[in-house]
């Protein structure tokens, strides 16, 4: 009796534990951004395991737009308008965006006139902090400047 408790009691933990993330996406208002977390990521053309899967990304940290919920799926446009179902926890809370530009200039500001860091180009993906009056700084693998939002997919001013 006490072990079969203890494990109903740990099950409880563990489902609790994971379905904390679940949660937290389930309330967004839609659409939200998150991003792939795994480096291989089916998407689905249903909300479930028993529906085949009509593409693969390999690519962790892809910015990807949640536009309709299902539990424990999500479903997803990449930034090419590909829709389709994913496992949340193929997804993350993250915020990323990829360059769209051919090239874009990286800005130690939010200016235009500040000096030039580096320069992404087109399919670049980095981490996205601090967006507003139409620039967001991006992180890329460590470098860190601003780039104008309308380079990028998965930037918003918010």
């Amino acid at each position: 009796m006490f072990r079969a408790r203890t494990c109903m009691t740990i099950l409880g933990m563990a489902t609790a534990l994971t379905a904390a993330p679940v949660a937290a996406q389930s309330q967004k208002k839609l659409p939200y951004w998150v991003a792939i977390s795994k480096d291989e990521a089916l998407m689905r053309v249903g909300p479930s395991m028993d529906y085949p899967a009509n593409w693969k990304y390999r690519r962790r940290n892809l910015p990807v737009k949640v536009v309709e919920l299902y539990p424990n799926w999500r479903r997803i446009e990449d930034s090419k308008g590909t829709r389709g179902w994913m496992h949340v926890r193929l997804l993350k809370e993250e915020r990323t965006a990829i360059v769209t530009a051919d090239m874009v200039e990286m800005h130690e500001d939010a200016s235009e006139g500040s000096r030039t860091l580096f320069r992404a180009e087109k399919g670049v993906v980095g981490k996205l902090s601090d967006c507003g009056d139409g620039w967001c700084r991006l992180d890329v693998n460590g470098q860190r400047g601003y780039a104008p939002i309308a380079s990028l997919w998965g930037a918003t001013g918010d």
